[in-house]
């Protein structure tokens, strides 16, 4: 994909000697998940949309690989075909070890009652994803980074800088909007020109992750969790991917005993203990440089609104405070910045801004606190390893364990009483038709 050029769905407004500008009613910083959602439901709505990143893509993203449940149910409302996505591979089950060494299979559901888990390259899901919203009609332009933002009455006016264009490097350009909503990551940039970063803040986890070929143990075709004793109430994952290759890495939490410095090291004691190494099998190779990357979870004390602008995704700390899984929120905080857009587009920023916030505490809140809650938990040995000899207990706790891992129904739903329906934890799941 290249940078497009202006096109008719955004108007060049141009005066002697001014900065160039486009106008369009949605400009959305950032093309990953969340970014995306936002961009192809306005589009798909009438909206103009401008969709910036800095990077060209297909490009890498530090991320465990792993799609739950909600996010499977997220991307397949969206259209969003496995099939587009060379390397996708549906899980059928996750291999659980407690810090005493018991392992337990815990099964997800099985055909026809369609996807609960899946593992993708975050390469290839987020080139899918700017294909699809660019099919609806979304402006894509690559090699953006913005620089300024203003917000005033009934507009906002933001600035990028064009760092590869026909025009040549450098370039820089004002787009005029109704509406900014900022995908751009943990560092939102868009976050700190408002002036809203916290500071010092460099999220709740911090992950490690490199990728594996020639996998030839068990590892090759099970998605495994590990609960190391000393990475509690962090834990290690491998998580297969097609050709004998896994997305292999682990997460531990800030503020505890292990420092972000000591992760190398133990990255390399860690592929030294004698279960992960049999489970990977003698042949396996690591591939190119591992990466590291923090977690914001802390969408319960995130500024999700400014004025005009709406925060999504790791924008709006909204990980999964226990797992670190982010991609299906990210998806589900794209598509609540879209339905608030579409419902208060023509009213007062406030409408829209009021919208958003209820729906992202309705959906999210409350499981946050749920998760953190039973992060503290699973933060002790003996917790950890009471939790999985009770989830060990029969065939009923073992695939209900796995329904509620992977975010089959939101964590806290036992104590939201509104949230209650008929089929709870018998909900189907995504992708019946090609289940």
């Amino acid at each position: 994909m290249t940078m497009s050029n202006v096109n008719e769905s955004t108007r060049a407004v141009t005066a002697p000697d001014a900065t160039p500008e486009l106008v369009a009613d949605v400009v959305i910083v950032g093309a990953g998940p969340a970014g995306t959602t936002a961009a192809m439901l306005l589009a798909r709505a009438g909206r103009r949309v401008l969709l910036a990143d800095r990077a060209a893509f297909p490009r890498d993203k530090c991320c465990g690989d792993g799609l739950t449940t909600l996010a499977l149910r997220e991307l397949d409302a969206l259209g969003l075909d496995p099939a587009d996505v060379p390397n996708w591979q549906t899980v059928d089950a996750a291999w659980v070890r407690s810090p005493s060494g018991r392992e337990v299979c815990v099964p997800l559901p099985s055909k026809p009652d369609g996807m609960f888990a899946a593992t993708t390259p975050r390469r290839e899901l987020d080139a899918a994803l700017v294909a699809m919203a660019v099919r609806d009609g979304a402006e894509l332009h690559e090699g953006w980074a913005i620089t300024g933002i203003e917000q005033h009455g009934d507009h906002v006016d933001t600035t990028f800088r064009v760092t590869a264009s026909d025009a040549g490097e450098g370039v820089s350009l004002l787009v005029r909007s109704r509406f900014v909503i900022a995908a751009d990551g943990m560092w939102s940039p868009t976050r700190k020109l408002l002036g809203l970063a916290e500071p010092g803040y460099l999220g709740e986890w911090h992950a490690f992750r490199q990728y594996a070929r020639n996998v030839t143990g068990t590892a090759s075709e099970r998605l495994y969790v590990w609960f190391e004793p000393d990475l509690l109430p962090g834990y290690m994952w491998s998580f297969p991917l097609p050709d004998g290759r896994a997305n292999i890495g682990f997460g531990i939490q800030r503020g505890g005993d292990l420092k972000v410095q000591d992760m190398k090291d133990l990255w390399t004691d860690l592929l030294r203990r004698p279960h992960i190494v049999e489970a990977l099998g003698p042949d396996v190779e690591l591939e190119d440089r591992h990466t590291a990357w923090p977690i914001p979870a802390g969408i319960d004390r995130a500024t999700l609104t400014a004025d005009r602008t709406l925060f999504v995704g790791d924008a709006a700390r909204a990980t999964d405070t226990m797992t670190g899984e982010g991609i299906g929120q990210a998806v589900l905080t794209g598509r609540l910045a879209a339905e608030a857009v579409l419902a208060g587009g023509a009213l007062e920023p406030h409408v829209v801004r009021a919208h958003y916030e209820h729906a992202v505490r309705h959906h999210l809140l409350a499981d946050h606190r749920m998760s953190a809650t039973l992060t503290k938990w699973l933060a002790h040995e003996r917790g950890a390893r009471g939790a999985i000899r009770l989830v060990d207990t029969n065939d009923w706790t073992r695939r209900n364990f796995a329904r509620w891992m992977f975010e089959d129904e939101p964590r806290a739903v036992l104590l939201t009483p509104s949230r209650w329906h008929r089929a709870l934890l018998r909900r189907p799941g995504a992708y019946r038709r090609s289940a």
